[in-house]
Protein backbone atom coordinates (compact mmCIF):
# COMPACT_ATOMS: atom_id res chain seq x y z
CA UNK A 1 0.00 0.00 0.00
CA UNK A 2 1.23 3.69 -0.92
CA UNK A 3 1.94 5.68 2.12
CA UNK A 4 0.52 8.85 2.85
CA UNK A 5 2.55 11.84 1.40
CA UNK A 6 2.19 15.68 0.51
CA UNK A 7 0.89 16.69 -3.07
CA UNK A 8 4.01 17.59 -5.49
CA UNK A 9 3.37 20.20 -8.11
CA UNK A 10 2.76 16.99 -10.47
CA UNK A 11 -0.25 16.25 -8.35
CA UNK A 12 1.52 13.12 -7.31
CA UNK A 13 2.30 11.94 -4.34
CA UNK A 14 5.35 13.29 -2.62
CA UNK A 15 8.46 11.32 -3.99
CA UNK A 16 10.86 11.89 -1.13
CA UNK A 17 11.40 8.03 -0.21
CA UNK A 18 9.06 6.66 -2.69
CA UNK A 19 10.05 3.44 -4.61
CA UNK A 20 9.49 4.22 -8.23
CA UNK A 21 9.52 1.62 -11.10
CA UNK A 22 10.38 3.00 -14.79
CA UNK A 23 9.58 1.14 -18.01
CA UNK A 24 12.40 1.27 -20.97
CA UNK A 25 15.91 2.58 -20.76
CA UNK A 26 15.50 4.87 -23.97
CA UNK A 27 15.83 8.87 -23.89
CA UNK A 28 11.77 8.90 -21.90
CA UNK A 29 12.59 6.25 -19.43
CA UNK A 30 16.22 7.92 -18.54
CA UNK A 31 14.67 11.56 -18.25
CA UNK A 32 12.07 9.75 -16.16
CA UNK A 33 14.39 8.54 -14.16
CA UNK A 34 16.39 11.43 -13.92
CA UNK A 35 13.15 13.33 -12.60
CA UNK A 36 12.34 10.82 -10.20
CA UNK A 37 15.95 10.73 -8.70
CA UNK A 38 15.67 14.51 -8.31
CA UNK A 39 12.76 13.98 -6.16
CA UNK A 40 14.30 12.13 -3.79
CA UNK A 41 12.62 8.48 -5.46
CA UNK A 42 14.64 5.22 -5.02
CA UNK A 43 14.63 4.44 -8.97
CA UNK A 44 14.36 1.00 -10.68
CA UNK A 45 14.13 0.60 -14.29
CA UNK A 46 13.41 -2.63 -16.41
CA UNK A 47 13.23 -2.90 -20.62
CA UNK A 48 12.27 -5.37 -22.21
CA UNK A 49 15.35 -5.31 -24.29
CA UNK A 50 18.10 -7.49 -24.25
CA UNK A 51 21.66 -6.38 -23.04
CA UNK A 52 22.77 -6.59 -26.14
CA UNK A 53 20.06 -4.35 -27.88
CA UNK A 54 20.26 -1.97 -25.30
CA UNK A 55 24.25 -1.63 -25.15
CA UNK A 56 23.97 -1.25 -29.41
CA UNK A 57 21.26 1.63 -28.51
CA UNK A 58 23.48 3.57 -26.07
CA UNK A 59 20.67 3.05 -23.05
CA UNK A 60 22.35 3.51 -20.34
CA UNK A 61 20.43 4.17 -16.50
CA UNK A 62 21.28 7.68 -15.61
CA UNK A 63 23.77 7.43 -12.18
CA UNK A 64 21.50 6.56 -8.75
CA UNK A 65 19.38 3.78 -10.43
CA UNK A 66 19.60 1.35 -7.84
CA UNK A 67 18.79 -1.54 -10.19
CA UNK A 68 18.45 -2.13 -13.75
CA UNK A 69 16.65 -5.42 -15.11
CA UNK A 70 17.02 -6.11 -19.11
CA UNK A 71 15.14 -8.45 -21.01
CA UNK A 72 11.84 -8.24 -18.70
CA UNK A 73 9.57 -5.26 -17.77
CA UNK A 74 9.40 -5.90 -13.78
CA UNK A 75 5.43 -6.83 -11.66
CA UNK A 76 5.07 -3.52 -10.53
CA UNK A 77 3.50 -4.74 -7.48
CA UNK A 78 5.80 -3.31 -4.10
CA UNK A 79 6.25 -0.27 -5.80
CA UNK A 80 4.58 3.39 -5.19
CA UNK A 81 4.92 4.33 -8.76
CA UNK A 82 5.10 3.31 -12.49
CA UNK A 83 6.81 5.68 -14.93
CA UNK A 84 6.46 4.41 -18.21
CA UNK A 85 7.84 5.39 -21.27
CA UNK A 86 5.55 6.16 -24.85
CA UNK A 87 6.68 2.56 -26.10
CA UNK A 88 5.04 1.04 -23.30
CA UNK A 89 1.60 0.44 -24.66
CA UNK A 90 -1.82 1.51 -22.06
CA UNK A 91 -2.67 -2.38 -23.00
CA UNK A 92 0.44 -3.88 -21.78
CA UNK A 93 -0.56 -6.43 -18.77
CA UNK A 94 2.05 -4.48 -16.34
CA UNK A 95 0.52 -1.32 -16.61
CA UNK A 96 -3.17 -2.65 -16.24
CA UNK A 97 -1.86 -4.57 -13.47
CA UNK A 98 -0.36 -1.31 -11.87
CA UNK A 99 -3.73 0.27 -12.37
CA UNK A 100 -5.63 -2.73 -10.55
CA UNK A 101 -2.91 -2.35 -7.64
CA UNK A 102 -3.95 1.38 -6.90
CA UNK A 103 -0.37 2.10 -8.28
CA UNK A 104 -0.38 5.34 -9.97
CA UNK A 105 0.97 5.06 -13.47
CA UNK A 106 2.92 8.72 -15.41
CA UNK A 107 4.68 8.96 -18.43
CA UNK A 108 7.32 12.12 -19.65
CA UNK A 109 4.05 13.71 -21.49
CA UNK A 110 2.14 13.50 -18.60
CA UNK A 111 4.62 15.15 -15.90
CA UNK A 112 5.70 17.56 -18.30
CA UNK A 113 1.78 19.12 -18.49
CA UNK A 114 1.45 19.27 -14.93
CA UNK A 115 4.53 20.50 -14.05
CA UNK A 116 4.72 23.36 -16.96
CA UNK A 117 4.07 26.88 -15.80
CA UNK A 118 4.36 28.34 -18.94
CA UNK A 119 1.73 28.58 -22.38
CA UNK A 120 1.70 24.85 -24.01
CA UNK A 121 1.62 24.77 -27.68
CA UNK A 122 0.75 20.52 -28.37
CA UNK A 123 0.74 19.34 -32.11
CA UNK A 124 -0.34 16.11 -33.03
CA UNK A 125 -0.77 14.17 -36.33
CA UNK A 126 -0.31 10.71 -38.11
CA UNK A 127 2.20 12.75 -40.07
CA UNK A 128 4.03 16.06 -40.51
CA UNK A 129 4.20 17.00 -36.86
CA UNK A 130 7.87 16.57 -36.77
CA UNK A 131 7.82 19.47 -39.61
CA UNK A 132 5.35 21.71 -37.88
CA UNK A 133 6.67 22.00 -34.53
CA UNK A 134 10.41 22.40 -35.35
CA UNK A 135 9.44 25.32 -38.06
CA UNK A 136 7.09 27.02 -35.44
CA UNK A 137 10.24 26.54 -33.17
CA UNK A 138 11.99 28.37 -35.76
CA UNK A 139 9.41 31.35 -35.67
CA UNK A 140 9.27 31.48 -32.30
CA UNK A 141 13.01 31.73 -32.31
CA UNK A 142 12.87 34.20 -35.27
CA UNK A 143 9.97 36.40 -33.46
CA UNK A 144 12.50 36.28 -30.17
CA UNK A 145 10.15 34.86 -28.02
CA UNK A 146 11.08 32.50 -25.24
CA UNK A 147 10.51 28.97 -26.14
CA UNK A 148 11.18 25.65 -25.98
CA UNK A 149 10.46 22.98 -28.16
CA UNK A 150 10.25 19.29 -26.88
CA UNK A 151 7.82 16.17 -26.79
CA UNK A 152 8.61 13.61 -29.51
CA UNK A 153 10.74 16.17 -31.02
CA UNK A 154 13.97 17.67 -28.85
CA UNK A 155 15.44 14.98 -26.79
CA UNK A 156 14.74 14.88 -22.89
CA UNK A 157 12.20 17.43 -21.46
CA UNK A 158 11.66 16.82 -17.63
CA UNK A 159 15.14 18.12 -17.31
CA UNK A 160 14.69 21.40 -18.76
CA UNK A 161 10.63 21.75 -18.28
CA UNK A 162 10.91 23.01 -14.67
CA UNK A 163 13.37 25.87 -15.45
CA UNK A 164 10.41 27.28 -17.45
CA UNK A 165 9.21 30.52 -16.21
CA UNK A 166 5.23 31.51 -16.75
CA UNK A 167 6.55 34.03 -19.36
CA UNK A 168 7.95 31.16 -21.67
CA UNK A 169 5.83 29.08 -24.60
CA UNK A 170 6.45 25.00 -24.81
CA UNK A 171 5.91 23.83 -28.10
CA UNK A 172 5.46 19.87 -27.86
CA UNK A 173 5.64 17.63 -31.01
CA UNK A 174 2.73 14.91 -29.36
CA UNK A 175 2.58 11.35 -30.70
CA UNK A 176 -0.25 9.26 -30.03
CA UNK A 177 1.75 6.85 -27.78
CA UNK A 178 2.49 9.78 -25.70
CA UNK A 179 -0.99 11.10 -25.55
CA UNK A 180 -1.62 7.27 -24.05
CA UNK A 181 -1.35 8.76 -20.56
CA UNK A 182 -1.78 12.23 -20.56
CA UNK A 183 -4.88 13.83 -18.55
CA UNK A 184 -4.46 17.48 -19.47
CA UNK A 185 -4.71 19.75 -23.02
CA UNK A 186 -2.38 22.00 -24.38
CA UNK A 187 -3.60 25.80 -24.66
CA UNK A 188 -3.17 25.37 -28.39
CA UNK A 189 -4.17 21.81 -29.90
CA UNK A 190 -3.32 21.81 -33.65
CA UNK A 191 -3.99 18.39 -35.22
CA UNK A 192 -2.32 17.86 -38.32
CA UNK A 193 -4.01 15.28 -39.74
CA UNK A 194 -5.57 11.38 -38.58
CA UNK A 195 -5.01 8.77 -41.41
CA UNK A 196 -4.46 4.77 -41.24
CA UNK A 197 -1.07 3.77 -39.14
CA UNK A 198 0.01 2.00 -36.68
CA UNK A 199 -2.94 -0.69 -37.19
CA UNK A 200 -0.08 -3.43 -35.98
CA UNK A 201 -0.65 -1.65 -32.09
CA UNK A 202 -4.37 0.11 -32.15
CA UNK A 203 -7.46 -0.76 -33.85
CA UNK A 204 -8.91 2.27 -35.72
CA UNK A 205 -11.00 3.70 -33.53
CA UNK A 206 -8.76 3.49 -30.74
CA UNK A 207 -6.21 5.13 -33.14
CA UNK A 208 -8.48 8.10 -33.68
CA UNK A 209 -9.33 8.56 -30.19
CA UNK A 210 -5.91 8.89 -29.30
CA UNK A 211 -5.48 11.63 -31.63
CA UNK A 212 -8.66 12.95 -30.06
CA UNK A 213 -6.50 13.45 -26.49
CA UNK A 214 -5.16 16.66 -27.37
CA UNK A 215 -8.26 18.28 -27.23
CA UNK A 216 -9.69 16.21 -24.56
CA UNK A 217 -9.19 18.23 -21.59
CA UNK A 218 -9.04 22.35 -22.92
CA UNK A 219 -10.97 24.54 -21.47
CA UNK A 220 -12.97 26.95 -22.53
CA UNK A 221 -10.32 29.57 -23.31
CA UNK A 222 -8.27 26.51 -25.31
CA UNK A 223 -7.94 26.87 -29.07
CA UNK A 224 -7.95 23.71 -31.76
CA UNK A 225 -6.37 24.10 -35.04
CA UNK A 226 -7.42 21.48 -36.87
CA UNK A 227 -6.93 20.51 -41.14
CA UNK A 228 -10.43 21.60 -42.83
CA UNK A 229 -8.95 19.22 -46.35
CA UNK A 230 -8.66 15.80 -43.87
CA UNK A 231 -11.72 14.25 -43.18
CA UNK A 232 -11.29 12.63 -39.82
CA UNK A 233 -9.87 15.98 -38.90
CA UNK A 234 -13.19 17.48 -39.48
CA UNK A 235 -14.81 14.73 -37.65
CA UNK A 236 -13.19 15.90 -34.39
CA UNK A 237 -15.05 19.41 -34.99
CA UNK A 238 -17.52 18.48 -32.23
CA UNK A 239 -14.80 17.83 -29.92
CA UNK A 240 -13.48 20.73 -29.56
CA UNK A 241 -14.05 22.77 -26.15
CA UNK A 242 -12.69 26.58 -27.03
CA UNK A 243 -12.22 28.59 -29.94
CA UNK A 244 -11.94 26.80 -33.35
CA UNK A 245 -9.50 27.72 -36.10
CA UNK A 246 -8.80 25.39 -39.41
CA UNK A 247 -6.43 25.06 -42.11
CA UNK A 248 -6.50 23.91 -45.80
CA UNK A 249 -4.94 24.16 -49.16
CA UNK A 250 -8.00 24.31 -51.13
CA UNK A 251 -8.99 27.75 -50.15
CA UNK A 252 -10.51 29.97 -47.32
CA UNK A 253 -11.63 28.55 -44.32
CA UNK A 254 -14.43 29.86 -42.36
CA UNK A 255 -13.20 31.98 -39.59
CA UNK A 256 -9.76 32.51 -38.37
CA UNK A 257 -7.52 30.33 -39.92
CA UNK A 258 -4.88 29.49 -42.60
CA UNK A 259 -4.74 28.61 -46.12
CA UNK A 260 -3.54 28.22 -49.69
CA UNK A 261 -4.71 30.60 -52.17
CA UNK A 262 -3.19 30.02 -55.51
CA UNK A 263 0.44 30.02 -54.67
CA UNK A 264 -0.41 32.29 -52.05
CA UNK A 265 -0.27 31.14 -47.96
CA UNK A 266 -2.97 33.23 -46.47
CA UNK A 267 -3.56 34.07 -42.53
CA UNK A 268 -6.62 35.64 -41.27
CA UNK A 269 -6.58 35.81 -37.64
CA UNK A 270 -9.16 37.95 -35.30
CA UNK A 271 -10.80 38.91 -38.75
CA UNK A 272 -7.70 40.28 -40.65
CA UNK A 273 -6.54 38.61 -43.52
CA UNK A 274 -3.21 38.98 -44.72
CA UNK A 275 -1.16 36.75 -47.48
CA UNK A 276 2.17 35.90 -45.31
CA UNK A 277 4.31 34.27 -47.45
CA UNK A 278 4.60 32.70 -51.59
CA UNK A 279 4.76 28.64 -51.11
CA UNK A 280 7.18 28.54 -53.96
CA UNK A 281 9.25 30.29 -51.29
CA UNK A 282 10.06 26.73 -49.38
CA UNK A 283 13.28 25.15 -49.24
CA UNK A 284 11.12 22.26 -49.05
CA UNK A 285 9.89 19.41 -51.36
CA UNK A 286 6.39 18.64 -51.60
CA UNK A 287 2.44 19.56 -51.35
CA UNK A 288 2.44 18.06 -48.06
CA UNK A 289 5.33 19.95 -46.99
CA UNK A 290 3.31 23.28 -47.89
CA UNK A 291 0.43 21.98 -46.08
CA UNK A 292 2.86 21.73 -43.04
CA UNK A 293 4.19 25.22 -43.43
CA UNK A 294 -0.03 26.48 -43.81
CA UNK A 295 -0.59 24.39 -40.48
CA UNK A 296 2.66 26.17 -38.92
CA UNK A 297 1.47 29.68 -39.80
CA UNK A 298 -2.11 29.16 -38.79
CA UNK A 299 -0.22 28.17 -35.18
CA UNK A 300 2.48 30.77 -35.51
CA UNK A 301 -0.52 33.55 -36.03
CA UNK A 302 -2.41 32.09 -32.44
CA UNK A 303 0.82 32.51 -30.59
CA UNK A 304 0.67 36.27 -31.54
CA UNK A 305 3.77 35.91 -33.63
CA UNK A 306 4.43 38.72 -36.13
CA UNK A 307 3.73 37.96 -39.27
CA UNK A 308 7.35 38.86 -41.01
CA UNK A 309 8.81 36.73 -38.15
CA UNK A 310 6.60 33.91 -39.77
CA UNK A 311 7.37 34.78 -43.15
CA UNK A 312 11.45 34.85 -42.70
CA UNK A 313 11.02 31.36 -41.23
CA UNK A 314 9.09 29.68 -44.16
CA UNK A 315 11.59 31.41 -46.67
CA UNK A 316 14.61 29.81 -44.56
CA UNK A 317 13.58 26.59 -42.66
CA UNK A 318 15.59 23.79 -44.72
CA UNK A 319 13.66 20.81 -43.10
CA UNK A 320 14.47 18.18 -41.21
CA UNK A 321 17.23 14.97 -41.61
CA UNK A 322 15.59 12.21 -43.07
CA UNK A 323 12.26 14.01 -44.73
CA UNK A 324 13.18 13.72 -48.39
CA UNK A 325 16.93 15.00 -47.80
CA UNK A 326 19.37 15.11 -50.53
CA UNK A 327 22.23 13.13 -49.67
CA UNK A 328 24.21 13.86 -52.83
CA UNK A 329 24.74 12.32 -56.52
CA UNK A 330 25.95 9.01 -57.77
CA UNK A 331 25.82 7.04 -61.01
CA UNK A 332 23.70 10.19 -62.27
CA UNK A 333 20.86 9.67 -59.78
CA UNK A 334 20.15 12.39 -56.84
CA UNK A 335 19.88 10.04 -53.77
CA UNK A 336 17.20 10.92 -51.34
CA UNK A 337 16.88 10.45 -47.69
CA UNK A 338 13.17 10.29 -46.71
CA UNK A 339 13.70 7.42 -43.99
CA UNK A 340 10.87 9.13 -41.84
CA UNK A 341 8.44 7.65 -44.08
CA UNK A 342 7.04 4.82 -41.77
CA UNK A 343 3.80 4.34 -43.67
CA UNK A 344 2.64 3.65 -47.24
CA UNK A 345 0.50 7.02 -46.81
CA UNK A 346 4.12 8.48 -46.53
CA UNK A 347 5.82 7.11 -49.55
CA UNK A 348 2.80 8.22 -51.50
CA UNK A 349 3.43 11.98 -50.18
CA UNK A 350 7.38 11.47 -51.32
CA UNK A 351 7.02 10.24 -54.55
CA UNK A 352 4.36 12.91 -55.03
CA UNK A 353 7.56 15.33 -54.17
CA UNK A 354 10.06 13.51 -56.14
CA UNK A 355 9.63 14.84 -60.29
CA UNK A 356 12.61 12.30 -61.27
CA UNK A 357 11.85 8.70 -62.30
CA UNK A 358 11.93 6.86 -58.90
CA UNK A 359 14.02 3.60 -58.34
CA UNK A 360 12.06 3.29 -54.96
CA UNK A 361 13.34 1.64 -52.01
CA UNK A 362 10.89 -0.11 -49.66
CA UNK A 363 11.26 -2.23 -46.43
CA UNK A 364 11.89 -2.61 -42.50
CA UNK A 365 8.70 -3.84 -40.97
CA UNK A 366 5.35 -2.96 -41.89
CA UNK A 367 2.38 -2.31 -39.77
CA UNK A 368 -0.79 -4.01 -41.83
CA UNK A 369 -1.47 -0.54 -43.25
CA UNK A 370 -3.60 -0.98 -47.38
CA UNK A 371 -0.92 -0.84 -49.64
CA UNK A 372 -3.26 0.09 -52.49
CA UNK A 373 -2.57 3.99 -52.93
CA UNK A 374 1.36 3.23 -52.98
CA UNK A 375 1.03 0.60 -55.50
CA UNK A 376 -0.91 3.21 -57.99
CA UNK A 377 1.89 6.47 -56.98
CA UNK A 378 4.25 3.80 -57.91
CA UNK A 379 3.02 2.77 -61.24
CA UNK A 380 3.16 6.61 -61.87
CA UNK A 381 6.20 7.80 -60.74
CA UNK A 382 8.52 4.56 -60.40
CA UNK A 383 10.66 2.65 -62.84
CA UNK A 384 11.81 0.29 -60.21
CA UNK A 385 11.01 -1.23 -56.51
CA UNK A 386 13.61 -2.77 -54.65
CA UNK A 387 12.21 -4.15 -51.50
CA UNK A 388 14.40 -5.15 -48.29
CA UNK A 389 14.07 -6.57 -44.38
CA UNK A 390 11.78 -8.00 -42.84
CA UNK A 391 8.70 -6.66 -45.41
CA UNK A 392 10.40 -6.90 -48.81
CA UNK A 393 7.73 -10.00 -49.47
CA UNK A 394 4.94 -8.61 -49.22
CA UNK A 395 6.32 -5.19 -50.79
CA UNK A 396 7.26 -6.47 -53.62
CA UNK A 397 4.43 -8.54 -54.11
CA UNK A 398 2.29 -4.85 -53.73
CA UNK A 399 4.68 -4.08 -56.36
CA UNK A 400 4.67 -6.53 -58.72
CA UNK A 401 2.89 -5.80 -62.02
CA UNK A 402 3.19 -1.82 -60.69
CA UNK A 403 6.43 -1.54 -61.56
CA UNK A 404 8.72 -2.71 -64.41
CA UNK A 405 11.60 -4.02 -62.61
CA UNK A 406 10.94 -5.26 -58.96
CA UNK A 407 14.43 -6.81 -56.53
CA UNK A 408 13.78 -8.69 -53.23
CA UNK A 409 16.74 -8.14 -51.29
CA UNK A 410 18.23 -8.82 -47.10
CA UNK A 411 19.34 -5.56 -46.28
CA UNK A 412 19.77 -1.61 -46.76
CA UNK A 413 23.18 -1.94 -47.93
CA UNK A 414 21.92 -4.93 -50.64
CA UNK A 415 19.07 -2.56 -52.06
CA UNK A 416 21.69 0.56 -51.76
CA UNK A 417 23.66 -2.24 -54.06
CA UNK A 418 21.12 -3.12 -55.98
CA UNK A 419 20.08 0.60 -57.12
CA UNK A 420 23.39 2.04 -57.51
CA UNK A 421 23.78 -0.90 -60.22
CA UNK A 422 20.57 0.19 -62.23
CA UNK A 423 20.91 3.81 -61.76
CA UNK A 424 20.57 6.08 -64.60
CA UNK A 425 21.28 9.91 -65.44
CA UNK A 426 18.56 12.09 -64.27
CA UNK A 427 16.73 9.30 -61.66
CA UNK A 428 16.13 9.59 -58.31
CA UNK A 429 17.29 7.01 -55.87
CA UNK A 430 14.22 7.36 -52.81
CA UNK A 431 14.70 5.68 -49.32
CA UNK A 432 10.85 5.98 -48.42
CA UNK A 433 10.99 2.96 -46.49
CA UNK A 434 6.49 2.61 -45.84
CA UNK A 435 7.81 0.08 -42.77
CA UNK A 436 9.17 1.32 -38.82
CA UNK A 437 12.88 0.58 -39.01
CA UNK A 438 12.83 -1.75 -35.99
CA UNK A 439 13.63 -5.14 -37.75
CA UNK A 440 17.43 -4.08 -38.24
CA UNK A 441 17.39 -0.59 -36.75
CA UNK A 442 16.44 1.31 -33.52
CA UNK A 443 14.87 4.36 -34.79
CA UNK A 444 14.07 5.34 -38.30
CA UNK A 445 17.24 7.93 -37.72
CA UNK A 446 19.79 5.26 -37.14
CA UNK A 447 18.52 3.69 -40.46
CA UNK A 448 18.18 6.99 -42.20
CA UNK A 449 21.94 7.69 -41.05
CA UNK A 450 22.62 4.06 -42.41
CA UNK A 451 21.59 4.78 -45.90
CA UNK A 452 24.09 8.08 -45.99
CA UNK A 453 26.85 6.07 -45.38
CA UNK A 454 26.12 3.68 -47.97
CA UNK A 455 25.54 6.37 -50.29
CA UNK A 456 28.57 8.26 -49.46
CA UNK A 457 30.59 5.36 -50.07
CA UNK A 458 29.58 4.50 -53.69
CA UNK A 459 31.59 5.24 -56.52
CA UNK A 460 31.84 9.10 -57.67
CA UNK A 461 29.54 10.07 -54.81
CA UNK A 462 29.50 13.93 -55.04
CA UNK A 463 27.44 16.27 -51.81
CA UNK A 464 24.62 18.22 -53.62
CA UNK A 465 24.84 21.77 -52.26
CA UNK A 466 21.25 22.49 -50.72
Amino acid sequence: MMVERATTTAGLPGMAGARALVYSLGIEGRDLARWLLAQGASVTMADSRSAAQLDDAGATPPEGVERTVRGELLDPEGFDLLAVSQSVLRSNPNVVRARELGIPVVSQMALALRLCRGRVVGITGSSGKSTTTALVGAMAERAGMEHIVGGNLGGSLLDRIEDVPETATIILEMSHTQLQYTDRSPAIAAVTNVTPNHLDQFNWPDYVDLKRSILRYQEADGLAILNADDETSRELRPDVRGDLTEVSLAGPVAGDGAWLEGEDIVSRRGGTTETVAGAGALRMRGRHNVANAVMAVAIGRAMDLPTNAIADALRQFPGLPHRLQVVGRAHGATWINDSIATSPERTVAALEAVKEPAILLLGGREKALPLDKLRDAARDRCRAAICFGEAATPFAEAMAGSVGTVARVETLAEAVEAAAAIAQDGDAVLLSPAGTSFDAYPRFEARGDAFAALVAALEGFEEVSP
